[in-house]
């Protein structure tokens, strides 16, 4: 269970978009925050357009006062500075992680620029595809800016792979500390709306797409039906659905009608940047949606 949160910062204000999630989170289920600032060998002297913090005693300054700050009030607030440059920045994230016990790391997943850039691109991105630690990402957008985060509404997408059912342990365990509904979802699209791996059957085999996809309905209901039936053993309240869209966009529209202020997945923890990209709608969901997304590893 969560217990500790890490929160990397690099002096920018983008970095520090996630702080309001960080201290909701820890206020709503008594844990407590590390603040870490990695220096990075050559850093760059400004970052997202912002100094970039380069000497040790400038970071651990930086984190102080953010330490300070009224959201973190009744916050067990930590600080750690790494003084010694490294140059792998998301791979000291991720050591750090297991050298200060931490449970789960939260980060933002883009620039100001609206795309998938270096922060995401590199940084955020490799802390995930290490695989070790549950990522929590925030989209830095404007409508989160006055947003509060309750945390009392859990939407899991399933796909059937027992494997990414990892998620929903991990779900219900902070469903229960923060009395959330948890609201499970599977997208079995319609002919017309698919994307990805059945893209060349639904354009050559229409017909037989569109049978197969309508016979899944009736074993994915009982599918939700059981999992919902045991996460009710636990005092949960939980509801499910099946959108008949394309998965990205059914996440996205289910996220909005609940009013869903967490979106927990289950995600392979392959190794490599690359790995972890290819074929996968999270970046997708991450940059189209400004509800926290919550990735847990699923290691084999």
């Amino acid at each position: 269970m969560i217990k500790r949160i890490l929160v990397p910062l690099d002096g920018s204000s983008l970095a520090e978009s996630v702080l309001p999630v960080a201290a909701a989170l820890a206020k709503k289920i008594n844990i407590s925050v590390t603040l870490i600032h990695v220096i990075e060998k050559t850093a760059p002297e400004k970052i997202h357009g912002q100094s970039h913090l380069q000497l040790p005693k400038d970071a651990d300054a930086y984190l102080k006062t953010i330490a300070g700050l009224d959201i973190f009030n009744e916050v067990d607030v930590k600080i750690h500075v790494h003084d010694e440059g490294i140059k792998n920045v998301s791979q000291s994230i991720a050591d750090h992680s297991k050298e200060l016990n931490q449970d789960i790391v939260l980060m933002c997943t883009h620039g100001n620029s609206g795309l998938l850039d270096i922060l995401y691109g590199s940084i955020a991105q490799q802390v995930i595809s290490i695989g070790h630690i549950p990522v929590l990402l925030i989209n830095p957008s404007e409508e989160n800016v006055n947003l509060k985060y309750s945390f009392e509404n859990f939407l899991i997408p399933l796909d059937g792979n027992t494997d990414h059912e990892t998620a929903l342990n991990y779900a219900s365990d902070l469903a229960k500390f923060c009395q959330a509904k948890i609201n499970l979802l599977t997208a079995i699209p319609h002919f017309g709306n698919m994307s990805g791996k059945l893209t060349p059957a639904n354009r050559f085999l229409p017909f037989t797409t569109t049978t197969m996809m309508d016979m899944i309905v009736p074993d994915t209901e009982d599918y939700l039906k059981k999992i919902k039936e045991r996460l009710e053993l636990s005092s949960l309240t939980v509801t499910t659905n099946i959108s008949r869209k394309d998965p990205e966009i059914a996440i996205i529209e289910e996220a909005q009608n609940i009013n869903a202020d967490l979106i927990i997945i289950g995600t392979h923890a392959k190794k490599g940047s690359e790995a972890f990209w290819e074929g996968s709608i999270t970046p997708k969901i991450s940059k189209s949606t400004t509800v926290p997304l919550l990735l847990i590893p699923v290691n084999k």
